[in-house]
């Protein structure tokens, strides 16, 4: 078996494999219609999928494939994106990849440009590829899951916007084409370490939440029971301070806690504190205590 020369370990499973290749962004088919040019737009998974910066996974697990040595790898990509889709709609392996040829948005999110009919993927590469990867970088896919979704005013706004206009409530201006273009530039200047520039947008996506929340509020007085427990939560997150305390950080989960790790490069953790016990033979749980976590000041 050969090492890696970027990692110098070797993989904890047989068989090499050499990067995947590079995503080749194509001119077009004649005689096919790309994913792209078909699917709805504001469908959630194509949205989402937009939003992702892929290119992290790439940097960060690039380097655990060799060079030209063994066949081409799948596509990072792909393997992240049916790592998602299966803890999402809580599948197996065999029946993520299943699904996966009968689903256009979860083909668009998982890379490809146009409708596959057929896929030469075994769902124990799934299983190899988690092996690869180690804890730490499935730790790494719920990090950049929280990066994209920790911008509170761009989920709160949206959330209030949806159940605004399911309760018939017309907006004056609903900030989406501005709040999205606000929200991915942040992403990306955060990713750059450029934060006087993402703190700018930030300001941005707080300024819309504000003016989201003050129009609903003037033309619906008497809001309905989920729209005014929105309400509460959205203003709840567009009024709080870095150092206040008893913060909310998801709006359909007030629970989230934010848990410091005192750790160099992951500092913090979204979640909640949880102990088990278990029998030592048979693993059956015999006990479950929640924890509250104590903030300090400082914390996020």
């Amino acid at each position: 078996m050969i090492k890696s020369p970027e990692i110098g370990v070797t993989p904890s499973f047989s068989g090499d494999f050499m990067q995947p290749k590079p995503t080749v962004i194509d001119q077009g088919d004649l005689f096919r219609s790309r994913l792209d040019q078909i699917l709805n737009r504001r469908h959630p998974l194509y949205r989402l999928a937009d939003t992702i910066d892929w290119s992290v996974f790439d940097k960060d697990f690039g380097k655990l494939y060799v060079e030209n040595v063994g066949r081409p790898g799948l596509s990072i990509r792909l393997l992240v994106g049916l790592h998602y889709l299966k803890h999402a709609f809580n599948e197996s392996d065999e029946s993520v990849v299943d699904r996966l040829l009968e689903n256009p948005y979860w083909q668009y999110f998982c890379g490809f440009e146009y409708f596959q009919h057929q896929l030469s993927l075994d769902p124990t590469s799934l299983v190899k590829w988690r092996k690869r990867i180690g804890p730490k970088g499935m730790e790494k896919l719920l990090a950049v899951t929280i990066e994209t979704a920790k911008s509170e005013d761009h989920v709160s706004k949206e959330h209030l916007e949806r159940l605004a206009k399911r309760d018939g409530i017309e907006l004056r201006q609903s900030y989406e084409r501005l709040g999205k273009s606000a929200f991915i530039m942040q992403g990306r200047y955060s990713h750059a370490r450029q934060m006087k520039r993402s703190k700018r947008e930030q300001k941005k996506l707080r300024n819309y939440l504000g003016r989201v929340i003050r129009d609903i509020r003037r033309k619906c007085i008497e809001p309905g029971e989920m729209l005014a427990i929105m309400l509460e939560r959205a203003h709840r997150i567009f009024t709080q301070n870095r150092n206040d305390k008893n913060k909310l950080y998801s709006m359909q989960a007030p629970e989230v806690e934010c848990i410091a790790k005192g750790k160099v490069h992951k500092k913090y953790e979204f979640g909640c504190k949880v102990s088990l016990v278990s029998t030592s033979e048979d693993s059956w749980i015999v006990g479950v205590q929640g924890f509250t976590v104590t903030r300090t000041m400082g914390t996020p």
